[in-house]
């Protein structure tokens, strides 16, 4: 690709052909089928920083113990409400 097809491109393309060389929801979209967690943990921590910007105090030690519950729970999820149950099934 050269400069004049480059100028050519729409902002949004010229970002992601210069950081990622392809656009940004494939990228985060591969991000969360292999590091699933990253998605989940960037959520809950995004909540909590909406929750100290309007004021609200939430010591560390609490959230880091609900964040703890979360991941709990979120990986318990995948146990009871993934895939079909089938009893004594073997590994691949």
């Amino acid at each position: 690709m050269d400069w004049s097809e480059w100028l050519k491109y729409s902002t949004y393309k010229k970002l992601w052909s210069v950081i990622g060389k392809r656009p940004w929801t494939y990228i985060y979209r591969d991000l969360w089928h292999k590091l699933e967690w990253f998605p989940q943990m960037q959520w809950f921590w995004s909540a909590v920083l909406v929750i100290w910007l309007l004021g609200v105090p939430v010591p560390l030690k609490e959230l880091l113990i609900a964040c703890a519950i979360y991941t709990f729970g979120y990986i318990n999820g995948h146990f009871f409400w993934g895939r079909k149950y089938i009893p004594n099934q073997q590994g691949n």
